[in-house]
């Protein structure tokens, strides 16, 4: 009579479970959401904040043509810089807020890092420039840094914030080369009238 010998048997180790639908479902939604926000253009620039900034810009503009006190040109348009600053982010986070979206998104961080650049380098030669007298230099100093880091932060947002950018930079380089007497209509074309024409065109076509 034939014994069959029966060998202990081991428990066949259970193959890995896959993820969970749910959890792949998630994985997927969350690079797609990724993916979008990263193509999206940010679209929260508020063009009505754009003209109110245009309108304290013609005011500063007037007020610092007229004034005689020493140094009081350059405090008036610090102080507009300031300002403009306060407003545009208020607008924006309003914007933001009324479409829903968060204000420091991805295309947002772009912008803003995009645009900081140029405008720091802006307050530095600031400094320098009234510590060595050569103040008729600040005004197409600022259209030019200025247009500059809007069309680099723009490349994140509308259409209209980029051409704006090479709009401001078009007059820093026509005041760099005019005479010096026609510095400040430069200052009131560029800080005044762009930021409204091309804050009524973003209002219109973007939602505000």
């Amino acid at each position: 009579m034939t014994v069959v010998k029966l060998t202990s048997l081991r428990p066949v180790e259970a193959e890995q479970e896959p993820p969970a639908l749910h959890a792949r479902a998630m994985d997927n939604l969350r690079f797609i959401r990724e993916t979008m926000e990263s193509a999206a253009s940010f679209t929260a620039v508020s063009g009505w904040g754009l003209c109110v900034v245009g309108l304290t810009a013609f005011a500063a503009c007037y007020l610092a043509v007229r004034s005689t006190a020493r140094g009081a040109w350059l405090k008036i348009w610090v102080a507009e810089a300031v300002l403009s600053l306060l407003i545009s982010v208020v607008a924006m986070r309003r914007k933001a807020r009324a479409a829903q979206q968060p204000l420091l998104s991805k295309p947002g961080r772009k912008l803003l890092f995009n645009l900081a650049p140029p405008l720091f380098v802006g307050a530095l030669l600031t400094v320098a420039l009234s510590r060595y007298g050569t103040v008729s230099v600040i005004r197409p100093v600022w259209l030019l840094l200025y247009g500059a880091g809007v069309v680099t932060g723009g490349a994140f947002s509308v259409k209209s914030v980029p051409v704006m950018g090479l709009c401001f930079m078009l007059a820093g380089t026509l005041a760099l080369f005019s005479p010096a007497a026609w510095a400040d209509a430069y200052m009131a074309a560029g800080f005044g009238g762009l930021h409204l024409i091309f804050g009524v065109i973003i209002a219109r076509r973007h939602g505000g």
